[in-house]
């Protein structure tokens, strides 16, 4: 019998990572990577129905199953006592799921979801954990305790037996050419052609510091010759209108916003980081005021090797956001060459090395794999050459 995956029946893979973008995005990214490996794989992706699920998981063309949602409260509540019971029936559902799908691996990326996804499949089916931030959510944590392989987009996360593996993404963003596509996306924008451009964007929950700094420092970049592209976020406000200032709610084409943009006004959770430092932009990064400090942290290694600076939330008025930005937009060498620091802190290849690391833990061949059997076989499930796990 052959060892590669490529020998082998085609291989059901379910990927859970559902709520957030921060969490759906690396999931789908590792799908589309599979996809691209495998043409002939089965992919499900578990999610709930709060958040983007709904909305993100079937636009990419991949069957959602939706799992009750299990939020872990963060102090003493009514919640808490409830928390059992809520566990149980979502590993239920997750069971249900692994049995209908015949499941090869679960790989989870945090999120609601995670947690019964990581329980469900425990001594089931083999399970590979990605954690994006440089502190460890707990649904990892619990799940990197029996987990095949432990991923992670940065060291130090403290979970066991860390592999850096990078932050999965869409290869719209990992294979982009900006300048190539420079003159399109600021038409596409209506940007102005020439000239420095800045992007702004913190999402729907982290804009509105963001957009209140915007429009305070506004009519200084713009007498500065800087254009402004701003996503202020759905419910979000925008700055007044004024020539050289696009504002809308929600960017859908990301790729061609970092291809229209000199630099990057916006949050640190990981994908962005990611994103930014993958297709080559700097940064001025502000962390969430609230979370573990988990921001500040994802965009360190960026900062400390010049392609990004950081900026508190507390501290950014329109005066420190102009002191920032005009010196660095207008400043052509400086531009490249924080660009050129961003990008040498990127993995672009990380969906594909997860991919591949997925596919052969599905196939029984890759590292964890020997792991993955014994924790099953503990169980008493058993898997054969050509069999998949049972309930």
């Amino acid at each position: 019998m052959s060892s590669g995956p490529a020998a082998r029946r085609a291989p059901s893979v379910v990927v859970a990572g559902g709520g957030s973008a921060g969490h759906i995005e690396p999931a789908l990214a590792l799908a589309d990577a599979v996809r691209r490996l495998r043409p002939d794989a089965r992919i499900t992706a578990l999610g709930t129905e709060r958040g983007l699920d709904t909305t993100l998981i079937p636009a990419r063309g991949y069957p959602l199953e939706l799992i009750p949602p299990v939020p872990l409260p963060r102090k003493p509540s009514g919640d808490l006592l409830r928390l059992p019971g809520r566990v149980r029936g979502a590993v239920m559902r997750v069971r249900e799921v692994l049995d209908a799908v015949q499941a090869d691996v679960v790989a989870g990326f945090g999120g609601y979801v995670a947690l019964p996804a990581y329980l469900g499949a425990r001594g089931r089916v083999p399970i590979v954990v990605h954690e994006a931030n440089a502190r460890a959510g707990l649904a990892n944590k619990v799940g990197a305790r029996f987990a095949a392989f432990v991923a992670v987009a940065v060291p130090g996360t403290g979970l066991p037996g860390e592999q850096v593996v990078g932050m999965p993404l869409r290869r719209s963003i990992t294979g982009l050419d900006r300048m190539a596509l420079r003159a399109q996306a600021r038409q596409w924008f209506g940007l102005p052609p020439h000239g420095p451009v800045l992007l702004v964007f913190g999402g729907s929950q982290g804009a509105r510091t963001l957009n209140e700094a915007v429009a305070a420092a506004l009519p200084g970049l713009l007498r500065a010759g800087i254009a402004v592209l701003h996503a202020h976020g759905r419910g979000g406000s925008a700055a007044p209108p004024a020539r050289g200032y696009v504002a809308t709610p929600y960017i859908e084409r990301m790729d061609l916003a970092y291809a229209a943009a000199d630099a990057v006004l916006g949050r640190c959770g990981m994908t962005t980081v990611a994103e930014v430092t993958a297709v080559g932009l700097p940064a001025v990064y502000v962390p969430l005021p609230h979370g573990n400090g988990e921001q500040a942290l994802n965009a360190a290694p960026v900062v400390a090797l010049g392609g990004g600076v950081l900026v508190d939330d507390a501290e950014l008025t329109g005066e420190r956001a102009m002191a920032e930005l005009i010196p660095l937009l207008t400043n052509p060498a400086r531009l490249t060459a924080m660009g050129r620091a961003a990008r040498s802190t990127g993995h672009a290849d990380a969906a594909g090395r997860l991919a591949r690391l997925v596919l052969e833990i599905a196939d029984g061949s890759g590292p964890g794999a020997d792991r993955a059997h014994r924790g099953i076989e503990s169980h008493g499930l058993r898997r054969g050459p050509d069999s998949r796990a049972g309930a």
